[in-house]
């Protein structure tokens, strides 16, 4: 029998909480991440009031420098902790493929100097439309198409593009490149990277609307992505028959595998609340995991460097925690975590490598207090072990103690 009835895994995607102990190993803008701390400097720079996540035990997380606007409890209602990556990266899919227990021990391939011509001549051909090759570089979302938009819309050329990440991504107005032929040419661009010199995490198709000078990005983004190269916690759940409901890009992040219930992409945080809220109460969802993805924190603030905005998005999360606590069983356990991090005060405009927050809570616990600092993979090993299954690659569950 279960600890747990059912758990809920919450992604702040993003939210980090102080540079990890190899953080130098990783640069961003050519500056390394050493000095990274996404709560800590947003605390410290625009203040932070998120008092039911402090209720939980946020402020009570070890730290060399307590967060300054987020004060320790004495009697928390939860437990709480920080995690380190073990894997060789700082994007989105490795961060979450360890969270569900894989070691990634060679990072995807990345392009700092943009794709190579063989790759964007493939394309041009499959597709019959030409590359901006102007645009192929590292670039923020929003910016390529403010530069670049009002040439596509008089050309009809593809926008390509990367990041840090290894991705790449196709910028598409949706009355000149309709979304059905944007999803066809980055279901070609995945077929063509799934294997080195050019392995790549995600194609992402980034359809938008607008006027230039005018221009919004719509929430008809696709990711495709590679399926993961083992059995993750999911995969072994699903196995035994447990419900697993993906909200958000998570199923999209796992490329389907291990998700037998999949709520949707989200269009802004508040709607993947409303999704995990809508699966969290439905009469069909009686045992099993949810793991959600809230990818605002990282899009919207944290890539566009913006502290206030930030700041905004995790005061909008944490006036709705009380909703989804009360969505809870008893017998449900509540994880809220990170991927990685993206200081919005750093330098350059990319993730950044640093320790995740862990919040957990349950209507059940009758204690509370810190647990060791961990692993990301420690997530998906004690999900593994409250559901009886099988751990993946790496982790150690701390599942004992929460009680």
């Amino acid at each position: 029998m279960s600890k747990f009835n059912r758990m809920h895994l919450v992604v702040l995607d993003s939210v980090g909480i102080g540079a990890a102990p190899d953080a130098n190993d990783f640069v961003n803008a050519g500056v390394p991440d050493g000095a990274s701390d996404t709560l800590g400097h947003i605390s410290k720079s625009v203040g932070l009031n998120v008092p039911n996540m402090a209720k939980l035990g946020l402020g009570n997380i070890p730290r060399e420098t307590p967060l300054k606007t987020v004060p320790a409890e004495s009697n928390p209602t939860g437990y709480a902790t920080k995690l380190q990556e073990v894997s060789l990266g700082k994007d989105t899919m490795t961060g979450h493929w360890e969270i569900m227990g894989l070691n990634i021990t060679e990072p995807f391939d990345t392009f700092w100097n943009g794709f190579p011509e063989e790759i964007l001549t493939k394309i041009e051909e499959f597709s019959g439309r030409k590359v901006i090759r102007e645009a192929n570089k590292p670039y923020s979302g929003t910016a390529v198409i403010e530069d670049f938009g009002p040439r596509q819309m008089e050309t009809g050329e593809l926008i390509i593009y990367t990041s840090a990440d290894p991705v790449l991504q196709i910028a598409a107005h949706e009355d000149i490149i309709p979304l059905d032929e944007l999803y066809r040419i980055c279901e070609y661009a995945r077929s063509i990277t799934l294997e080195r010199p050019a392995l790549l995490g995600r194609i992402i198709a980034r359809p938008y609307v607008g006027e230039p000078g005018n221009f919004t990005r719509t929430s008809n983004r696709r990711d495709l992505a590679v399926s993961p190269f083992a059995p993750t916690v999911l995969d072994k759940l699903n196995e035994a028959g447990i419900d697993t409901y993906a909200v958000g890009k998570i199923n999209d992040i796992f490329n389907g595998a291990g998700i037998n219930h999949d709520m949707g992409h989200n269009k802004s945080n508040s709607h993947g609340i409303d999704n995990l809220i809508k699966a969290m109460t439905s009469k069909d969802f009686k045992h099993g995991f949810s793991f959600t993805n809230l990818v605002d924190f990282d899009a919207l603030y944290g890539h566009r460097r913006d502290p206030h905005g930030y700041r905004d998005c995790l005061h909008e999360f944490d006036q709705c925690l009380p909703e989804i606590i009360a969505a809870m069983r008893e017998d449900d356990l509540l994880m809220i975590t990170a991927d990685h991090g993206n200081d919005p005060t750093y330098a350059g405009t990319d993730h950044t490598r640093e320790y995740i927050p862990f919040l957990a809570y349950s209507p059940s616990f009758k204690g509370n207090g810190l647990i060791p600092v961990g692993h990301f993979s420690d997530i998906s090993a004690t999900v593994a072990e409250n559901f009886g299954v099988d751990k993946a690659m790496i982790g150690e569950s701390f599942l004992d103690k929460l009680v």
